[in-house]
Order: structure tokens, then C-alpha cells, then sequence
């Protein structure tokens, strides 16, 4: 028998590594779930069957001495794993632990005479915990894909030829190739024209993407169509499927309240019960005309076997780890079951607009210049832009590339850049930039719903261009599905025009929305929300200016696929997709497992309850009690590993 899943001792689960994981995961599966694993059991089982029957029957041959062999023959397999186990806790300095209160009770039924069901105790604990532990493995099924999905080699262009390598030994720069069927090992720029790859390790959607020359590919992405040739953007310790399983990996050290609090209550509990059956031993003694101490020993021995913690201490994570690995499943990477909790309390969802809500993929629809001729105003332009990684600003490079240079550049954070191009002051920019330079521009430019760049020339307004960005496709039914999923209110802020923002917020339904706001203005318009201390407000961004309130929030959400690391790191859910539909899904996956864990909470408590009193009482054998207690660590776990086949 493999070590118990349920020590109360335990702070991580699965109990592999302090890391959460299995790291030599093949291996040890294989063993988990090989027939070996379940050998002590089956001669335990076999040799208690025939004995039992032998007592049935009366066999003649069958004498104290024989019988007394052929029961110890049977504990033996599933009994000193566990004695072993209560003896290295007990060396720990943990006595009160499942381990010590099985040994316990076995040996007392033993000493009593009740051999088949000091067996039977142990046996079906035993059986509890491969069962614990294939519901593990069922568990950390997504985790584990996800580890079988790191590239183990590279085909690097080295040396004027082709070597095979780890991605770690890959250089940023380098050339690699990936084959048909294989994955991609690294980051990296498209070189070769185009070709389809299956992108569901990172974003949990199986639809294959086609991606075109000068596009990122990401690791993981499986190649399907034909040979392709990348230069590498990113080390291998950099690149995002090597973030992801970071995020998973730390996810397991995030623990929920309640799965804190079991784990704390079972330290407690234990040795309560333990004391509890001791008196319930002693005590009648006092109180009980005809107190007979083998009666009450038995009971004492039911009592200690019923009150196990197992189904608890085990039930619990599992059901947060298996929300985990739901979510996971459907592109949504949780960093901890803590948030899991936080996203079932949400009430108030506060979303950006650009690149969450829409597409982040913008067009210039018209150009005005003033005083400068068209083709010099967009040269200007353009070279100032260049230097920003802004959506807009991009737009605009692959409107009209330039090939001016532009120095001294200047970044103003919700404004927009200033720039020297030869000896010219170059603004570019929203209208709050201009006002901050007392640069006047014609009024009816505010009006303009579109999103505008304006651009002044040594002090001079010098015309502007709108910018158009589209809705997603999702983002409408995202709203109505968090209404749907309980959520009270929808806010959307942005550093966009209001104009903008307004006629967005209409469009998709949204209860609340605020414009023309900078980062800071963000974070106050959060703050504001968050006094009311009931409100448990996620917000939902992707870019950079998104990072500071997204750490400010109770919940930040970062769209993962085209959204910044800053913001990807900052936020404590991640959505692979950059689908604002996956929002109300990882809404309704944190209120399904907790409701799970309640449940199982009320399952296990309940029914041990009812039991012990049973038990004290002379009413229950540890027969039930086994059966009580192995029965409600089944139906504990089933409930647990429920929510991974449920779709949402």
C-alpha cells in the first residue's frame, strides 16, 4: 500500500512533492495504477473470505491456534503499511493522526477476538485509499497532459545544419524547425509563409489556428500541416507554455479557507476523538451498574474507527483540485483554490474594453491633416509610433511604415508619446495629451466617436486619425451568461473616449461605464466599488496600464493570448483564450466546486455523527462503522471528481 493521501500531517495534495506534482510523473503513475499496487489487498481480501466461511461452517480443522494464524495472515498485508506510517508520524511528533487511530482500533479488536473485522477495518481502509489515490490521478489527469506537453527536443539551424537540442539550450535569435505532428518547443516568429496548428494545450480550444508569416508561435502548439521554419522570441524558461505550468504548479500551494480550516480541524479533531473514546472506554465504569470493560472497549474501538477524518481531509482538496483542473481543461488557469472561492463570491464584474472586450485589432478609417502635406503628416506620425507596442500605434505603423527615425521619445502613460524627429517636437496622442501641452485643436474633434490619434508639430495642431476596433464575437452573450450566472453588476472602464466606451457598454448590455480614465483612475474607480466590503469585485484586463488594478482587485482576471506578461503575472486567473465567454464560465466552475466541498463537508459529518452515536450506544458493530466510514470517503470522492466530467 502506497502512502495515504489523507494524512492529517499532509499540506499539499497530492502528496508527491512540495510542489504539488509528480515530477517523475510517467513512472509513478504507472505504479500507482498497476495491478501490483493492488496485490496486499486482494490476499487480504481472499484469506478473509475463506476464513470467515470457515468460521461459518465450523470447520474442524479450523482450531483457535490455525484461525488466530490465518486472520493474522490476512492483516498483515494491509496492516503494516499503516503501522509503519502511524510509527514514522509518531516519530514526527504527530500521535493523533488516522494512522495511530486504525492501529489502534484493529489491535483492539483483535485482543477482543473480533479478528475478521479487525481485518476487515483495515482492508477496506486500505481499499479507500487506491481509491483516494486513482481519483488523484484522475484529478491531476489535466496537469499531468499538460507536463507530457514540453517539448523534449528542438531542431536548431546550428553551424550551417540542423541539430537536435533541449529548447533550454535554444538561444533567442536562433532558427528552428518544426515538423508535421510535432510541437512546438519554443516561443518564436513565423518565418515560413503559413500553416495550421492545433493550439488546444494552451488554450483548451481544439479548432485548429492558421498562423501566417511574422506571427508568434507559442510553445506547445502542435503542428499540422507542413514543415516551418521559426526564429526563437523567447528562452525556454521565458516562453508561455513553461509560464502556464508554473501557474499550475503554483496553484497547488494556494489553498482555499475552507480546505485551510479542515486541515487545521482535523489536527484538532483527532485527538478530541481519541480522548473522547478513551472515556467513552472508562467512564461508564462509574456511571454503568453492569459495566463490563469488553463492551465498552469495542465501543471505544467504533468510535475511533467511525471518526476517522479521511473523507474530509481528503474530499476537500481534491474537490478544489479538481475545480483546478476543470477550469484548466476549458483554458482557464486558476493560480490557486483560493480564488477559486473568491470567483464563487463574486458579485461585481469590472472589465477594460480594448482587447478584453474587443478584438484589440485596429484599422485606420480616415487621416486630416492641417498646414503639412498628407504623406509627410503620416510619415511623422508613424515614426513616433513606431515606438510603442500599443494596439492603436501598430495599426498605424502598418497603415503607413516609415522610415524616419524618431529620439528623445517619451512615454505619458494614458496620454500618448512625445518625440524629437529632426528638431521637430512630435505630440501623438489622445485630447488629454494636447490639453496637458496647451495645444488648441478644433472642438468638434471631441465629439467623434472613434477613436482618435491627434498630432502636433513644435507647439502646432496638425490633424488627426480615427481608429476603428471591432467587438468580439463572444463578448454580448459573455454579459447575458454572467448576468444568468447570478453576477449583480457589470462595469466597463477604459482609457478610451467615453463617446466610445458608451456606445460599447450599450451595445453588450453593460450595467455601468467609465471613459477617458487613466490606470489610476482605475484603481480609484475600484476602490470606490470595493467599499461596500460585501462586493467581491473581479476585473478582467490585458494590458500593461491593466496590472495595477488588477492587484487591487479581490480577483483579477487577465485575458492570457494576446495580453501582457505584466498583467498575466499580476492577475490571479488567467483565460487562455481571450474569450470574455470563458468569464461566467470560470464563475460558475468556482460556485459548482464550492458547493461540491459543501456538500461533502455536510456528507462526512452527518453521517459519522449519527454513527458514533449509534456505536456509543451499543447499536452499530465495527461492521458499520468500517462500512459508515469507507462508504461516506467513496461518495465523498465520487461527489469530488464529479465536477471534471461536467461540461460548461
Amino acid at each position: 500500500m502506497s502512502k495515504a493521501c489523507c494524512t492529517t500531517e499532509r499540506d499539499e495534495m497530492p502528496n508527491k512533492h512540495n510542489d504539488g506534482f509528480d515530477h517523475n510523473h510517467s513512472h509513478d503513475h504507472g505504479n500507482s495504477s498497476s495491478f501490483k499496487t493492488y496485490i496486499p489487498a486482494i490476499i487480504s481480501l481472499i484469506l478473509l473470505i475463506s476464513g470467515m466461511l470457515f468460521d461459518h461452517f465450523d470447520a474442524l480443522w479450523f482450531s483457535p491456534n490455525i484461525r488466530l494464524g490465518w486472520y493474522l495472515a490476512a492483516f498483515a498485508p494491509v496492516s503494516i503499511p499503516v503501522f509503519n506510517e502511524a510509527f514514522e508520524t509518531i516519530k514526527k511528533g504527530e500521535i493523533f493522526t488516522e494512522f495511530t487511530l486504525m492501529s489502534i482500533a484493529t489491535l483492539g479488536a483483535f485482543a477482543l477476538g473480533q479478528y475478521a473485522e479487525g481485518v476487515a477495518v483495515m482492508l477496506f481502509y486500505t481499499v479507500g485509499e487506491l481509491f483516494q489515490h486513482a481519483a488523484v490521478d484522475r484529478a491531476t489527469g489535466n496537469i499531468r497532459a499538460l507536463l507530457d506537453l514540453r517539448p523534449e527536443t528542438a531542431t536548431v539551424f546550428r553551424n550551417g545544419q540542423w541539430v537536435s537540442l533541449h529548447p533550454e539550450e535554444v538561444e533567442i535569435g536562433e532558427k528552428i524547425q518544426i515538423k508535421v505532428g510535432e510541437k512546438v518547443p519554443l516561443d518564436a516568429a513565423m518565418i515560413s509563409d503559413v500553416s495550421s496548428f492545433n493550439t488546444a494545450a494552451l488554450t483548451g480550444e481544439s479548432k485548429p489556428d492558421t498562423i501566417r508569416k511574422g506571427e508568434l508561435l507559442l510553445a506547445g502548439m502542435l503542428n499540422l500541416e507542413k514543415v516551418v521554419e521559426a526564429e526563437v522570441t523567447k528562452k525556454f524558461d521565458e516562453s508561455s507554455l513553461s509560464k502556464i505550468l508554473k501557474m499550475v504548479d503554483e496553484a497547488s500551494h494556494r489553498k482555499a479557507k475552507t480546505e485551510l480550516f479542515i486541515r487545521k480541524f482535523a489536527k484538532i479533531y483527532t485527538p478530541i476523538v481519541f480522548f473522547l473514546a478513551v472515556a467513552l472506554m472508562l467512564l461508564p465504569y462509574f456511571f454503568v451498574n453492569d459495566y463490563h470493560f469488553r463492551d465498552w472497549f469495542y465501543r471505544a474501538m467504533i468510535f475511533l474507527v467511525i471518526s476517522c477524518p479521511c473523507a474530509l481531509v481528503i474530499s476537500i482538496p481534491l474537490g478544489y483540485f479538481g475545480g483546478i483542473g476543470a477550469a484548466s481543461r476549458n483554458g482557464i488557469l486558476f493560480k490557486g483554490s483560493n480564488f477559486l472561492d473568491l470567483m464563487a463570491a463574486v458579485k461585481t464584474v469590472v472589465m477594460d474594453k480594448t482587447g478584453t472586450l474587443t478584438q484589440g485589432v485596429f484599422e485606420v478609417n480616415q487621416v486630416n491633416s492641417e498646414g503639412i502635406e498628407l504623406e509627410e503628416f503620416l510619415d511623422l506620425l508613424s515614426a513616433v509610433e513606431k515606438n510603442s507596442t500599443h494596439p492603436i500605434a501598430k495599426a498605424i505603423t502598418a497603415y503607413h511604415p516609415s522610415e524616419l527615425t524618431a529620439s528623445q521619445i517619451e512615454e505619458i502613460s494614458g496620454h500618448g508619446l512625445k518625440a524629437v524627429i529632426g528638431g521637430k517636437i512630435i505630440l501623438a496622442g489622445n485630447s488629454k495629451l494636447m490639453k496637458k501641452f496647451g495645444i488648441d485643436f478644433p472642438s468638434g474633434i471631441d465629439e467623434l466617436v472613434e477613436s482618435i490619434v491627434m498630432v502636433s508639430i513644435d507647439g502646432s495642431y496638425s490633424g488627426y486619425v480615427t481608429i476603428s476596433d471591432k467587438i468580439k464575437e463572444d463578448s454580448k452573450s459573455a454579459i447575458s451568461k454572467m448576468k444568468a450566472a447570478g453576477v449583480e453588476q457589470t462595469v466597463m472602464l477604459s482609457g478610451d473616449k467615453d463617446s466610445i466606451v458608451q456606445k460599447t457598454a450599450k451595445e453588450l448590455g453593460i450595467d455601468l461605464a467609465y471613459g477617458n480614465l487613466l490606470p489610476e483612475d482605475k484603481v480609484e474607480k475600484i476602490s470606490e466599488l470595493k467599499k461596500n466590503q460585501k462586493n467581491t469585485i473581479a476585473f478582467v484586463g490585458d494590458g500593461i496600464n491593466d496590472a495595477p488594478v488588477l492587484a487591487v482587485s479581490d480577483i483579477g482576471i487577465a485575458m492570457g493570448g494576446m495580453g501582457s506578461d505584466v498583467a498575466i503575472e499580476t492577475a490571479d486567473v488567467v483565460i487562455q483564450t481571450d474569450q470574455p465567454s470563458k468569464i461566467p464560465v470560470a464563475i460558475q466552475i468556482g460556485r459548482k466546486t464550492k458547493q461540491i466541498v459543501i456538500q461533502n463537508i455536510a456528507l462526512a459529518f452527518g453521517v459519522k455523527l449519527i454513527v458514533m452515536i449509534l456505536g456509543a450506544g451499543g447499536l452499530a458493530t465495527l461492521w458499520e462503522a468500517v462500512f459508515a466510514d469507507v462508504g461516506v470517503a467513496f461518495l465523498a470522492i465520487l461527489n469530488a471528481i464529479r465536477i471534471q466530467n461536467m461540461k460548461f
